[in-house]
Protein backbone atom coordinates (compact mmCIF):
# COMPACT_ATOMS: atom_id res chain seq x y z
CA UNK A 1 0.00 0.00 0.00
CA UNK A 2 1.38 3.41 -0.91
CA UNK A 3 0.62 7.01 -1.69
CA UNK A 4 1.81 7.51 -5.25
CA UNK A 5 1.93 10.07 -7.99
CA UNK A 6 -0.07 8.75 -10.95
CA UNK A 7 -0.27 9.62 -14.62
CA UNK A 8 -4.03 10.06 -14.86
CA UNK A 9 -4.04 10.07 -18.67
CA UNK A 10 -3.55 6.28 -18.68
CA UNK A 11 -6.77 5.61 -16.82
CA UNK A 12 -10.17 4.83 -18.31
CA UNK A 13 -12.23 7.94 -17.57
CA UNK A 14 -15.62 6.22 -17.52
CA UNK A 15 -14.40 3.59 -15.06
CA UNK A 16 -13.07 6.22 -12.65
CA UNK A 17 -16.29 8.21 -13.01
CA UNK A 18 -18.49 5.18 -12.35
CA UNK A 19 -16.33 4.20 -9.37
CA UNK A 20 -16.75 7.73 -8.07
CA UNK A 21 -20.51 7.59 -8.62
CA UNK A 22 -20.54 4.36 -6.63
CA UNK A 23 -18.48 5.77 -3.75
CA UNK A 24 -20.48 9.02 -3.77
CA UNK A 25 -23.40 7.22 -2.15
CA UNK A 26 -21.45 5.67 0.70
CA UNK A 27 -19.34 8.74 1.45
CA UNK A 28 -22.49 10.53 2.60
CA UNK A 29 -24.83 11.14 -0.34
CA UNK A 30 -27.34 8.61 0.94
CA UNK A 31 -27.73 10.75 4.07
CA UNK A 32 -28.68 13.74 1.90
CA UNK A 33 -31.65 11.74 0.61
CA UNK A 34 -32.58 10.46 4.08
CA UNK A 35 -32.55 14.01 5.48
CA UNK A 36 -34.58 15.32 2.55
CA UNK A 37 -37.24 12.74 3.41
CA UNK A 38 -37.13 13.72 7.09
CA UNK A 39 -37.38 17.41 6.25
CA UNK A 40 -40.16 17.16 3.66
CA UNK A 41 -42.06 13.97 4.44
CA UNK A 42 -42.42 13.64 0.67
CA UNK A 43 -43.41 10.17 -0.63
CA UNK A 44 -41.00 10.77 -3.54
CA UNK A 45 -38.00 11.24 -1.26
CA UNK A 46 -39.34 8.46 0.96
CA UNK A 47 -39.25 5.99 -1.92
CA UNK A 48 -35.69 6.96 -2.84
CA UNK A 49 -34.67 6.90 0.83
CA UNK A 50 -35.99 3.35 1.11
CA UNK A 51 -33.91 2.33 -1.93
CA UNK A 52 -30.85 3.57 -0.02
CA UNK A 53 -31.31 0.96 2.70
CA UNK A 54 -30.70 -2.79 2.71
CA UNK A 55 -33.60 -5.30 2.90
CA UNK A 56 -33.58 -7.32 6.10
CA UNK A 57 -32.96 -10.59 4.21
CA UNK A 58 -34.38 -11.42 0.76
CA UNK A 59 -35.05 -8.74 -1.86
CA UNK A 60 -33.11 -6.01 -3.60
CA UNK A 61 -32.71 -2.26 -3.14
CA UNK A 62 -30.44 0.09 -5.09
CA UNK A 63 -28.14 0.29 -2.06
CA UNK A 64 -27.39 -3.43 -2.47
CA UNK A 65 -25.66 -2.59 -5.76
CA UNK A 66 -23.00 -0.30 -4.28
CA UNK A 67 -20.72 -3.02 -2.93
CA UNK A 68 -20.83 -5.53 -5.85
CA UNK A 69 -20.53 -2.72 -8.40
CA UNK A 70 -17.17 -1.80 -6.88
CA UNK A 71 -16.01 -5.43 -7.11
CA UNK A 72 -17.28 -5.65 -10.70
CA UNK A 73 -15.26 -2.55 -11.63
CA UNK A 74 -12.14 -3.98 -10.03
CA UNK A 75 -12.60 -6.87 -12.42
CA UNK A 76 -13.12 -4.58 -15.42
CA UNK A 77 -9.78 -2.94 -14.66
CA UNK A 78 -7.93 -6.27 -14.57
CA UNK A 79 -7.23 -6.66 -18.34
CA UNK A 80 -5.94 -3.07 -18.36
CA UNK A 81 -3.68 -3.52 -15.32
CA UNK A 82 -2.78 -7.16 -14.72
CA UNK A 83 -3.19 -7.89 -18.43
CA UNK A 84 -0.84 -5.05 -19.34
CA UNK A 85 1.82 -6.38 -16.99
CA UNK A 86 1.64 -9.81 -18.63
CA UNK A 87 1.84 -8.18 -22.05
CA UNK A 88 4.99 -6.33 -20.98
CA UNK A 89 6.70 -9.62 -20.24
CA UNK A 90 6.21 -10.15 -16.52
CA UNK A 91 5.90 -13.80 -15.57
CA UNK A 92 2.65 -15.22 -14.25
CA UNK A 93 4.37 -15.86 -10.94
CA UNK A 94 5.39 -12.21 -10.62
CA UNK A 95 1.88 -11.00 -11.42
CA UNK A 96 0.37 -13.61 -9.10
CA UNK A 97 2.41 -12.26 -6.17
CA UNK A 98 1.16 -8.73 -6.87
CA UNK A 99 -2.46 -9.93 -6.98
CA UNK A 100 -2.16 -11.98 -3.78
CA UNK A 101 -0.43 -9.13 -1.96
CA UNK A 102 -3.13 -6.67 -2.98
CA UNK A 103 -5.89 -9.05 -1.92
CA UNK A 104 -4.37 -9.65 1.52
CA UNK A 105 -3.74 -5.94 2.09
CA UNK A 106 -7.42 -5.29 1.41
CA UNK A 107 -8.34 -7.99 3.93
CA UNK A 108 -6.10 -6.28 6.51
CA UNK A 109 -7.58 -2.85 5.74
CA UNK A 110 -11.04 -4.33 6.16
CA UNK A 111 -10.18 -5.61 9.62
CA UNK A 112 -8.80 -2.16 10.54
CA UNK A 113 -11.93 -0.50 9.15
CA UNK A 114 -14.15 -2.73 11.30
CA UNK A 115 -12.13 -2.64 14.51
CA UNK A 116 -9.82 0.37 14.37
CA UNK A 117 -6.19 0.12 15.51
CA UNK A 118 -7.06 -0.79 19.09
CA UNK A 119 -5.91 -4.24 20.21
CA UNK A 120 -8.95 -6.31 21.20
CA UNK A 121 -9.59 -9.86 22.42
CA UNK A 122 -10.06 -12.28 19.51
CA UNK A 123 -13.72 -12.83 20.40
CA UNK A 124 -14.44 -9.11 19.91
CA UNK A 125 -12.81 -8.77 16.49
CA UNK A 126 -14.95 -8.88 13.36
CA UNK A 127 -12.89 -10.37 10.53
CA UNK A 128 -15.52 -10.28 7.77
CA UNK A 129 -15.56 -6.95 5.91
CA UNK A 130 -16.45 -5.23 2.66
CA UNK A 131 -12.80 -4.65 1.80
CA UNK A 132 -11.94 -8.19 2.82
CA UNK A 133 -14.53 -9.63 0.46
CA UNK A 134 -13.34 -7.37 -2.35
CA UNK A 135 -9.76 -8.44 -1.64
CA UNK A 136 -10.46 -12.19 -1.60
CA UNK A 137 -12.90 -12.20 -4.53
CA UNK A 138 -10.57 -9.95 -6.55
CA UNK A 139 -7.62 -12.20 -5.73
CA UNK A 140 -9.23 -15.47 -6.77
CA UNK A 141 -10.90 -13.97 -9.86
CA UNK A 142 -7.52 -12.61 -10.94
CA UNK A 143 -5.81 -15.96 -10.34
CA UNK A 144 -8.37 -17.52 -12.68
CA UNK A 145 -7.66 -14.72 -15.17
CA UNK A 146 -3.90 -15.23 -15.01
CA UNK A 147 -3.98 -18.99 -15.53
CA UNK A 148 -6.94 -19.51 -17.89
CA UNK A 149 -8.15 -18.35 -21.28
CA UNK A 150 -11.35 -16.37 -21.82
CA UNK A 151 -13.58 -19.38 -22.53
CA UNK A 152 -12.46 -21.05 -19.32
CA UNK A 153 -13.24 -17.85 -17.39
CA UNK A 154 -16.83 -18.03 -18.64
CA UNK A 155 -17.02 -21.66 -17.54
CA UNK A 156 -15.64 -20.74 -14.10
CA UNK A 157 -18.26 -17.97 -13.79
CA UNK A 158 -21.20 -20.29 -14.35
CA UNK A 159 -19.73 -23.26 -12.45
CA UNK A 160 -19.29 -21.11 -9.33
CA UNK A 161 -22.82 -19.70 -9.26
CA UNK A 162 -24.47 -23.02 -10.21
CA UNK A 163 -22.31 -24.92 -7.72
CA UNK A 164 -23.16 -22.45 -4.94
CA UNK A 165 -26.87 -22.80 -5.73
CA UNK A 166 -26.69 -26.60 -5.58
CA UNK A 167 -24.65 -26.48 -2.37
CA UNK A 168 -27.24 -24.36 -0.55
CA UNK A 169 -30.17 -26.22 -2.14
CA UNK A 170 -29.16 -29.61 -0.79
CA UNK A 171 -27.60 -28.67 2.56
CA UNK A 172 -28.59 -26.76 5.68
CA UNK A 173 -27.60 -26.08 9.26
CA UNK A 174 -28.22 -29.03 11.64
CA UNK A 175 -31.87 -29.32 12.57
CA UNK A 176 -33.15 -27.61 9.42
CA UNK A 177 -34.51 -29.11 6.21
CA UNK A 178 -32.14 -29.26 3.21
CA UNK A 179 -32.38 -26.07 1.17
CA UNK A 180 -33.38 -23.90 4.14
CA UNK A 181 -32.35 -20.33 3.26
CA UNK A 182 -33.28 -18.54 6.47
CA UNK A 183 -30.58 -16.74 8.44
CA UNK A 184 -30.54 -19.48 11.05
CA UNK A 185 -30.92 -22.46 8.75
CA UNK A 186 -28.77 -21.83 5.67
CA UNK A 187 -25.57 -23.80 5.25
CA UNK A 188 -23.32 -20.82 4.42
CA UNK A 189 -24.05 -19.03 7.70
CA UNK A 190 -23.68 -22.30 9.59
CA UNK A 191 -20.19 -22.88 8.15
CA UNK A 192 -19.21 -19.29 9.01
CA UNK A 193 -20.36 -19.86 12.59
CA UNK A 194 -18.12 -22.94 12.72
CA UNK A 195 -14.91 -21.65 11.12
CA UNK A 196 -14.87 -17.84 11.11
CA UNK A 197 -12.96 -16.55 14.16
CA UNK A 198 -14.06 -13.56 16.20
CA UNK A 199 -17.59 -12.21 16.09
CA UNK A 200 -20.11 -12.24 13.26
CA UNK A 201 -21.84 -9.00 12.33
CA UNK A 202 -25.33 -10.31 13.17
CA UNK A 203 -24.29 -12.86 15.78
CA UNK A 204 -25.41 -15.90 13.82
CA UNK A 205 -24.61 -14.51 10.39
CA UNK A 206 -22.10 -12.21 8.73
CA UNK A 207 -23.03 -10.63 5.36
CA UNK A 208 -19.31 -10.63 4.51
CA UNK A 209 -18.66 -14.17 5.71
CA UNK A 210 -16.28 -16.66 4.08
CA UNK A 211 -18.80 -18.95 2.40
CA UNK A 212 -20.68 -16.19 0.61
CA UNK A 213 -17.36 -14.86 -0.67
CA UNK A 214 -17.26 -17.84 -3.06
CA UNK A 215 -20.04 -16.56 -5.38
CA UNK A 216 -18.57 -13.06 -5.12
CA UNK A 217 -15.64 -14.42 -7.15
CA UNK A 218 -18.10 -14.64 -10.05
CA UNK A 219 -18.91 -10.95 -9.65
CA UNK A 220 -15.22 -10.19 -10.09
CA UNK A 221 -15.02 -12.61 -13.03
CA UNK A 222 -17.94 -10.89 -14.74
CA UNK A 223 -16.02 -7.64 -14.48
CA UNK A 224 -12.93 -9.32 -15.95
CA UNK A 225 -14.94 -10.73 -18.86
CA UNK A 226 -16.39 -7.28 -19.46
CA UNK A 227 -12.91 -5.75 -19.40
CA UNK A 228 -11.74 -8.35 -21.92
CA UNK A 229 -14.67 -7.48 -24.14
CA UNK A 230 -13.99 -3.74 -23.99
CA UNK A 231 -10.27 -4.19 -24.61
CA UNK A 232 -10.23 -6.89 -27.28
CA UNK A 233 -13.55 -7.02 -29.12
CA UNK A 234 -13.27 -5.41 -32.58
CA UNK A 235 -16.83 -4.02 -32.52
CA UNK A 236 -17.33 -0.26 -32.68
CA UNK A 237 -17.38 1.40 -29.21
CA UNK A 238 -21.05 2.37 -29.54
CA UNK A 239 -21.96 -1.25 -30.30
CA UNK A 240 -19.94 -2.42 -27.31
CA UNK A 241 -22.05 -0.17 -25.08
CA UNK A 242 -25.22 -1.58 -26.68
CA UNK A 243 -24.09 -5.19 -26.23
CA UNK A 244 -23.27 -4.57 -22.57
CA UNK A 245 -26.68 -3.01 -21.96
CA UNK A 246 -28.51 -5.88 -23.68
CA UNK A 247 -26.51 -8.46 -21.73
CA UNK A 248 -27.33 -6.58 -18.54
CA UNK A 249 -31.06 -6.71 -19.26
CA UNK A 250 -30.84 -10.46 -19.98
CA UNK A 251 -28.97 -11.03 -16.72
CA UNK A 252 -31.62 -9.16 -14.72
CA UNK A 253 -34.40 -11.19 -16.36
CA UNK A 254 -32.57 -14.45 -15.59
CA UNK A 255 -31.97 -13.31 -12.02
CA UNK A 256 -35.68 -12.77 -11.44
CA UNK A 257 -36.46 -16.20 -12.88
CA UNK A 258 -33.87 -17.79 -10.60
CA UNK A 259 -35.29 -15.75 -7.70
CA UNK A 260 -38.30 -18.09 -7.75
CA UNK A 261 -36.06 -20.92 -6.49
CA UNK A 262 -32.98 -19.14 -5.10
CA UNK A 263 -34.02 -15.70 -3.80
CA UNK A 264 -32.07 -12.56 -4.63
CA UNK A 265 -30.22 -12.05 -1.36
CA UNK A 266 -27.20 -9.86 -0.71
CA UNK A 267 -26.59 -11.41 2.71
CA UNK A 268 -25.94 -14.79 1.06
CA UNK A 269 -24.62 -13.27 -2.20
CA UNK A 270 -26.99 -15.74 -3.83
CA UNK A 271 -26.47 -16.79 -7.44
CA UNK A 272 -29.56 -14.85 -8.50
CA UNK A 273 -28.07 -11.83 -6.71
CA UNK A 274 -24.85 -12.26 -8.75
CA UNK A 275 -26.84 -12.12 -11.98
CA UNK A 276 -29.04 -9.26 -10.80
CA UNK A 277 -26.23 -6.94 -9.66
CA UNK A 278 -24.15 -8.06 -12.63
CA UNK A 279 -26.93 -6.94 -14.94
CA UNK A 280 -27.27 -3.53 -13.33
CA UNK A 281 -23.48 -3.13 -13.27
CA UNK A 282 -23.31 -3.85 -17.00
CA UNK A 283 -26.06 -1.33 -17.74
CA UNK A 284 -24.43 1.39 -15.64
CA UNK A 285 -21.02 0.77 -17.21
CA UNK A 286 -22.60 0.80 -20.68
CA UNK A 287 -24.23 4.15 -19.91
CA UNK A 288 -21.08 5.76 -18.50
CA UNK A 289 -18.89 4.27 -21.24
CA UNK A 290 -21.21 5.49 -24.00
CA UNK A 291 -21.62 9.03 -22.65
CA UNK A 292 -17.99 9.54 -21.58
CA UNK A 293 -15.75 7.41 -23.78
CA UNK A 294 -17.88 7.08 -26.91
CA UNK A 295 -19.60 10.47 -27.05
CA UNK A 296 -16.80 12.31 -25.28
CA UNK A 297 -18.93 14.16 -22.71
CA UNK A 298 -16.45 14.18 -19.84
CA UNK A 299 -16.78 17.48 -18.00
CA UNK A 300 -19.99 16.56 -16.15
CA UNK A 301 -18.29 13.46 -14.68
CA UNK A 302 -15.26 15.28 -13.24
CA UNK A 303 -16.97 15.50 -9.84
CA UNK A 304 -17.25 11.70 -9.71
CA UNK A 305 -13.79 11.08 -11.16
CA UNK A 306 -12.20 12.95 -8.25
CA UNK A 307 -13.89 10.49 -5.87
CA UNK A 308 -13.20 7.43 -7.98
CA UNK A 309 -9.46 7.98 -8.22
CA UNK A 310 -9.06 7.85 -4.43
CA UNK A 311 -11.88 5.52 -3.47
CA UNK A 312 -9.90 3.43 -0.96
CA UNK A 313 -8.56 6.56 0.72
CA UNK A 314 -11.97 8.13 1.27
CA UNK A 315 -13.43 4.79 2.40
CA UNK A 316 -10.74 4.33 5.04
CA UNK A 317 -10.49 8.00 6.02
CA UNK A 318 -13.25 7.81 8.63
CA UNK A 319 -10.92 5.77 10.85
CA UNK A 320 -8.45 8.66 10.99
CA UNK A 321 -10.43 11.84 10.30
CA UNK A 322 -13.55 12.93 12.21
CA UNK A 323 -15.46 14.23 9.20
CA UNK A 324 -18.57 15.09 11.23
CA UNK A 325 -16.54 17.24 13.63
CA UNK A 326 -14.76 18.94 10.71
CA UNK A 327 -18.04 19.66 8.94
CA UNK A 328 -19.64 21.08 12.09
CA UNK A 329 -16.58 23.22 12.81
CA UNK A 330 -16.71 24.74 9.34
CA UNK A 331 -20.43 24.94 8.60
CA UNK A 332 -22.48 24.71 11.79
CA UNK A 333 -23.20 28.44 11.43
CA UNK A 334 -24.79 27.75 8.05
CA UNK A 335 -27.05 25.07 9.46
CA UNK A 336 -28.13 27.43 12.23
CA UNK A 337 -28.77 30.16 9.68
CA UNK A 338 -30.99 27.87 7.59
CA UNK A 339 -32.87 26.54 10.61
CA UNK A 340 -35.38 23.69 10.84
CA UNK A 341 -36.26 21.54 9.00
CA UNK A 342 -33.71 21.95 6.18
CA UNK A 343 -30.64 22.51 8.35
CA UNK A 344 -30.05 18.74 8.46
CA UNK A 345 -30.13 18.63 4.64
CA UNK A 346 -27.62 21.48 4.36
CA UNK A 347 -25.28 19.84 6.86
CA UNK A 348 -25.49 16.51 4.99
CA UNK A 349 -24.53 18.31 1.76
CA UNK A 350 -21.67 20.11 3.52
CA UNK A 351 -20.45 16.79 4.90
CA UNK A 352 -20.08 15.36 1.39
CA UNK A 353 -18.52 18.53 0.01
CA UNK A 354 -15.87 18.66 2.76
CA UNK A 355 -14.80 15.15 1.78
CA UNK A 356 -14.85 16.05 -1.91
CA UNK A 357 -12.67 19.13 -1.40
CA UNK A 358 -10.17 16.96 0.46
CA UNK A 359 -10.11 14.52 -2.46
CA UNK A 360 -9.78 17.37 -4.94
CA UNK A 361 -6.76 18.65 -3.04
CA UNK A 362 -5.21 15.17 -3.24
CA UNK A 363 -6.02 15.05 -6.96
CA UNK A 364 -4.38 18.43 -7.55
CA UNK A 365 -1.25 17.16 -5.82
CA UNK A 366 -1.49 13.95 -7.89
CA UNK A 367 -1.41 11.84 -4.75
CA UNK A 368 -3.47 8.64 -4.68
CA UNK A 369 -3.73 5.73 -2.26
CA UNK A 370 -2.79 2.57 -4.13
CA UNK A 371 -3.09 -0.97 -2.80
Amino acid sequence: MSLTTTNTSERLFSLDALRGFDMFWIMGAEEIVHTLFKATGSPFWGAISNELTHPAWNGFHFYDLIFPLFLFMAGVATPYSVGRELEKGKTKKQVLWRVVKRGLILVLLGIIYNNGLEIKPLAEIRFGSVLGRIGLAYMFANIIYIYTKERAQVIWFFCIIIGYWLLLKFTSAPGFAPGDLTMEGNFASYVDRLILPGKLYLGIHDPEGLMSTIPAISTGLLGIMTGNFLKKNPAAPAKKALYMAITGIIFIALAHLWDLDFPINKNLWSSSFVLNVGGYSLILLALFYYIIDVRGYKKWAFFFKIIGMNSILIYMSGQFINWEYTTNALFQWLGQLIGDPFNIVVMAICYVMVKWVFLYFMYQKKVFLRV
